[in-house]
């Protein structure tokens, strides 16, 4: 039996696969997010509570021996630990906004622009580099009683392990470590002013980090793997390896990413590249900030359940009656495939005579048009798998091949927790079949009149976003 952990930003999971890569198991504890005044942070505890609560309910549902464990979870935020990996303070998770003047100003001076063209990373107001700025100036005690800023995974790992705080290069990506050298960029850290930080930056382990079990949750002696983090995870899980094969992950965060063996550092600065367990072949993201809960937000403020989705998807047309959602709806603003962190989100077109069906279809509708453009700009040319919460509702994927003008291949299940594994797998040297474990559920075909519709629809997105940015930098 294999098992896979994705600590997830709303949910943390556990999934117990067999040797052919069926699902065994699976479990689930939602954790919080604290927002208020722009600032999103999470407990600690309760991130690792929840992890250790849903391995024991796997382990208990499947008593087979364990022959290894991969773990991957979200990316970006900074988690503070000491040296016990005890937490110091609540994490700054990855859709915090209290830095975002930071990156306004990073913008304006050229330090964002430089920071790209060494890293390829853009930076935005929840990625470690603007966070540990700015908790420099307003928290320097809890950087000063810190080990290691590391990542959501790495606490998780070092408090499962006891292994010395560390880092994989998937995780270090943003927006330190340079990709060719796949080391940190000291220059890097002295432009953000960050230099007498450095200590804080936990080691980058190249490959991944591996180390056995203390007891808690998984049986003591499990080996276990540390990465990469979800978005690489969740490619590998998906299957995508080969250069300009995509994947587009439809879950809290809209993420886009495309196989690539190509570094171009020149246009405009946004998303960044992953780095993957295979020297010279990145990964071109371009996450969104915000997916699933964009809908969520329609549905929570219409009184919409999840389960009404696919039916009130039918009950409008294409184009939802003129009604038209830019879905910027993050408290920092968008990072890919651009940077605005004061960017917000509109409705247009709404009326009297607009329905609950209007809204929901119009917001699918603009989060496809999000996802087309973000895939464009990552430089799609193959095939496209698709995962994440989306996924369950089939009129959304059906309206997603339309709006997106391809085939989706759409990968259900647990496909970060599955990506751990095969990482974990790779990294012990342990035989496990990628073809098998990481086949689609389904192909969805794209419908030729819909996605005629949609391709010009999408225009019409891309001129309203324009005027949109325009306005919010008159601001």
């Amino acid at each position: 039996m294999y098992v896979g952990i994705d600590v997830g930003t709303s949910t943390v999971k556990a999934a117990a696969f067999d040797s052919a890569g069926r699902e065994l198991a699976v479990a689930a504890r939602p954790v919080d997010l604290a927002l208020h005044g722009g600032f999103v942070e999470q407990d600690m505890e309760e991130v690792y509570a929840a992890v250790v609560a849903v391995l024991n309910e796997v382990i208990s549902r499947t008593p087979e021996q364990i022959e290894l464990a991969g773990l991957t979870g979200q990316g970006d935020g900074v988690w503070l630990v000491d040296a016990d990996g005890l937490p110091v303070r609540p994490a700054a998770s990855w859709m915090d906004g209290r830095a975002h003047e930071l990156v306004d100003r990073w913008l304006a001076d050229g330090t964002f622009e430089t920071v790209f063209r060494r890293t390829g990373g853009a930076m935005f107001p929840g990625s470690p580099g603007p966070l540990l700025a700015w908790l420099d100036s307003h928290e320097p005690k809890a950087l000063d009683a810190a080990r290691a800023a590391v990542y959501c995974k790495d606490m998780v790992f070092q408090r499962l392990t006891g292994a010395a705080p560390t880092t994989d290069v998937s995780d270090a990506s943003m927006p330190f470590l340079d990709p060719r050298t796949r080391t940190y960029d000291n220059r890097v850290v002295e432009l953000l002013g960050l230099a007498h930080r450095r200590g804080l930056l936990a080691p980058v382990s190249d490959p991944v980090a591996i180390a056995q079990t203390r007891g808690e949750g998984l049986p003591p002696g499990t080996r276990i793997a540390n990465g990469p983090y979800d978005l690489p995870a969740c490619a590998l899980g998906a299957g995508v390896t080969s250069p300009g094969d995509g994947l587009l992950i439809v879950g809290t965060c809209l993420a886009s990413l495309v196989a690539t063996t190509d570094l171009d550092l020149t246009g405009e600065p946004a998303g960044l590249y992953i780095n993957t367990d295979r020297p010279g072949h990145w990964l071109r993201a371009m996450p969104a900030m915000v997916g699933t809960a964009a809908l969520d937000w329609v549905l929570s403020t219409t009184g919409v359940r999840h389960e009404e989705v696919d039916g009130l998807l039918a009950e409008t047309p294409p184009g939802a009656h003129g009604v038209r959602v830019l879905p910027y709806f993050a408290p920092s603003g968008e990072r890919a495939p651009f940077v605005e962190p004061r960017l917000r989100a509109e409705l247009t077109g709404v009326s009297l005579e607009s329905t609950r069906a209007d809204l929901v279809r119009a917001t699918c509708e603009g989060i496809g048009f999000a996802a087309r453009h973000c895939l464009e700009a990552a430089g799609l040319t193959g095939t496209l798998a698709v995962c994440g919460g989306g996924t369950r509702s089939p009129a959304w994927m059906r309206l997603l091949a339309d709006v997106l003008g391809r085939p989706l291949r759409v990968v259900e299940g647990e496909v970060g927790a599955r990506g751990a594994v095969l990482a974990a797998a790779e990294r012990y040297g342990v035989a496990l079949d990628a073809e098998a474990w990481t086949r689609p559920t389904v192909v969805v075909e794209p419908d030729g009149e819909r996605a005629a519709y949609y391709a010009r629809a999408y225009e019409d997105h891309l001129a309203r976003l324009t005027e949109a940015r325009g306005r919010t930098r008159r601001i």
